[in-house]
């Protein structure tokens, strides 16, 4: 039931003053307050905020799709002229995935395992426009080839189960657009995949909201992300909007103190650990119940000033000359946005010394049997393939590459939490590739440690803070006593910045941020040597990240820890590490300084990598290079090069060799190793991937 009388000149969605509460025994709780934004036909705007501060109660509000416990207070939603907030259920349920679809973050929540992907995507059509079982087939099939996912007629009859994250989400978005609706609501539609995969959607997003004339609304916390596929964006904080306009006049030309911080704690191209550090923003996010008077952001803000700031409520000014820019701040006229950020004290650069782990030929394969209960023939999948690399003291090596890589498995296999099939681990000359965790003494168990990437799944939720320091302490055989360990305990809470007082706390009383600082004192609660960071702040928001990133270097510095960073985020790695290893199907395809692997020549691998890398700032200009495929099976992996069923360079290997035979590792100048059939008067061709235009 599509509403013919709309005019398209005006915004498809215009939401005015919106205001949402959710009810509880105790208190009605605001999420929402005040909110405005609107999106014009065809137009993506970018919704940008930390975790809590409204941006996907805005996008169920526009379904209505609150819950029982919210409501909205005050305000209206137009959607096409027609206010949403007044319209019954049988309404709504017109609109709902037929005019507004919505795509979520975990594509399996979207998705029904026990129907094939072809009923699935049939079913919106027949339910919604009444189509014929025949037609909606044709049109899923149709859908299914543009959103670009090879033998659609393969994937028409598979399950859920049968295919990768990232073809599970380009179905849920085949599915949004199978009714072909007037406004796409994405939630954080890529934070769970690889960034090449994400590359390929954000392309993909892009190109069906040219196709099919969609208006979206997108929901996002990385900023890059935000400038590569919207047109304008609107920036969250506690519930409020604080700045929106043209995407590229925002971030060229911000005008509100929080959108100035949170480019300030990302690591954009020029950041460095030790001479440009990232400036975190101090101070916490305010809980609903606790917002201070007048401005949300003021008790974090550098410009705060009192009387002024927390007097009354800031409403929103308009930015004169530009495209519909607008700020919620009283002082934006007196800033000068212009000065540069005050340098933090350059910190001083870790030195590196002795090699305290080294890897040999490492190999972990798994056999896996292919029926249920054993039964079946039994395949082996090869995990790592002649893993060799060493760290030093004091040395951030990062471990990057898409899951499945293989970078995970080798985590395992240091920790003792596996056993390599060969190959030898010497961690501080004593070998440990074929001794479980179980059986290596305590001195070698508390010198390695892991910082996990959920910080929730690391913490047990009925004992305190202190508690699971102490118990940490004891497993480690670290005091002499109750007191000793209590005292050891308030040390580790000042390592990781926390308030002693925190040693009371329970973890559910804690911000995720917070959570991971506890999983680092505990990691360092035994004296650890190596620890071992598997994606540790890709669950944070960036401007914890910042914090938490910085406390790790902080540590190291202290401790000359050798740091395992591992990691599919490469800004992260760019500003953090000294050296840097690229995995690939179980292979390391290229290793050196981190100068080595950011400029070319690059494994061809590498090179993708780097250009699907979503950075946020107007003056970068990236090369655009998706990778076709996923990565192959590890049970199953191709002949020859394991990259050379996605490689772009692979024409200019004479004689077929990528498809027959394994490339040998080159050495490159000053110990930079990448290992490809490329000769090396074609990788001296290469040009870099990201520049920085001049001004």
């Amino acid at each position: 039931m599509t509403d013919t009388t709309w005019d398209a000149s005006k915004p498809i969605l215009e939401i005015e003053n919106l205001s949402i509460s959710f009810f509880t025994r105790m208190r009605e709780i605001p999420a929402v307050m005040d909110f405005s934004c609107s999106v014009m036909a065809g137009e993506s705007m970018g919704l940008v905020g930390e975790s809590g501060c409204g941006k996907s109660t805005v996008a169920l509000a526009v379904l209505r799709d609150l819950g029982k416990n919210g409501r909205i207070v005050s305000g209206t939603i137009k959607f096409k002229g027609r206010d949403l907030t007044h319209m019954g259920d049988e309404e709504l349920r017109h609109i709902r995935g037929s005019e507004i679809a919505m795509i979520y973050q975990e594509p399996m929540a979207s998705l029904n395992p026990a129907m094939k992907i072809g009923a699935q995507l049939a079913e919106v059509p027949m339910i919604h426009q009444g189509m014929a079982k025949e037609d909606a087939w044709k049109l899923a099939r149709q859908i299914i080839a543009d959103v670009r996912l090879p033998d659609p007629d393969r994937i028409l009859h598979a399950y859920p189960h049968q295919l990768s994250g990232g073809q599970q989400q380009r179905i849920v978005i085949a599915m949004a657009l199978m009714s072909k609706p007037a406004l796409l609501i994405l939630d954080e539609p890529t934070t769970a995949l690889d960034v090449t995969v994400e590359a390929g959607i954000v392309d993909l997003v892009k190109d069906l909201g040219t196709k099919y004339g969609t208006s979206m609304l997108f929901i996002s916390h990385n900023l890059g992300l935000i400038l590569d596929v919207c047109d304008r964006l609107c920036v969250m904080y506690s519930g409020e909007a604080v700045e929106t306009g043209n995407v590229i006049e925002v971030f060229d030309k911000m005008r509100h103190p929080y959108t100035q911080a949170l480019f300030r704690s990302i690591p954009l191209p020029g950041a460095d650990k030790n001479t440009h550090p990232l400036v975190a923003i101090p101070g916490n996010f305010p809980l609903p119940h606790e917002r201070p008077p007048g401005c949300n952001f003021g008790p974090r803000c550098d410009y705060f000033k009192d009387g002024l700031c927390n007097a009354a409520e800031v409403p929103m000014f308009p930015v004169p000359g530009d495209d519909r820019h607008a700020t919620r701040c009283f002082r934006w006229t007196e800033i000068d946005w212009e000065a540069p950020m005050t340098l933090k004290a350059s910190k001083p650069k870790t030195p590196i010394g002795k090699v305290v782990l080294k890897m040999e030929d490492l190999k972990k394969y798994y056999s896996v049997s292919s029926g249920g209960f054993g039964s079946g023939t039994t395949k082996v999948v090869k995990a790592n393939e002649t893993l060799s690399f060493e760290a030093r003291e004091g040395e951030t090596l990062a471990i990057v590459g898409e899951s499945g890589c293989g970078k995970s498995t080798f985590a395992k296999v240091l920790m003792g939490l596996e056993t390599a099939t060969s190959g030898s681990i010497l961690l501080f000359d004593e070998n440990v590739q074929s001794t479980p965790i179980q059986q290596r003494n305590t001195d070698t168990v508390s010198s390695v440690q892991m910082v996990f990437q959920n910080p929730f799944d690391t913490l047990n939720p009925s004992m305190n803070v202190g508690r699971q320091i102490i118990r940490a302490l004891e497993i480690f055989k670290q005091g002499k006593s109750d007191e000793e360990r209590h005292a050891r305990m308030l040390e580790l809470l000042d390592l990781v910045k926390l308030p002693r007082a925190f040693a009371e706390r329970m973890p559910r009383q804690l911000s995720g941020g917070q959570k991971q600082r506890v999983g680092i004192a505990r990691a360092f609660a035994g004296g650890a040597k190596v620890v071992v960071a598997d994606e540790p702040v890709s669950a944070l928001d960036v401007s914890v990240q910042a914090a938490v990133t910085d406390l790790l270097m902080d540590i190291q510095r202290e401790n000359k820890t050798t740091l395992l960073f591992i990691s599919h985020d490469l800004s992260i790695v760019r500003y953090l590490s000294d050296r840097v290893m690229v995995m690939y199907l179980g292979h390391v395809v290229e290793m050196g300084t981190t100068d080595q692997v950011f400029q070319p020549p690059y494994h061809p691998y590498t090179e993708a990598l780097l250009s699907a890398v979503p950075i946020a700032d107007t003056k970068v200009i990236r090369k655009r290079i998706v990778l076709e495929g996923d990565i192959p099976s590890a049970m199953n992996p191709p002949p020859g090069c394991p990259f050379q069923t996605r490689c772009r360079w692979k024409s200019l290997v004479p004689g077929g060799l990528c498809d027959v035979e394994m490339p040998p590792v080159k050495m490159l100048e000053g110990g930079h190793q990448v290992k490809c059939h490329l000769s090396d008067n074609v990788l001296a061709t290469m040009e870099p991937v990201i520049k920085v235009a001049a001004e």
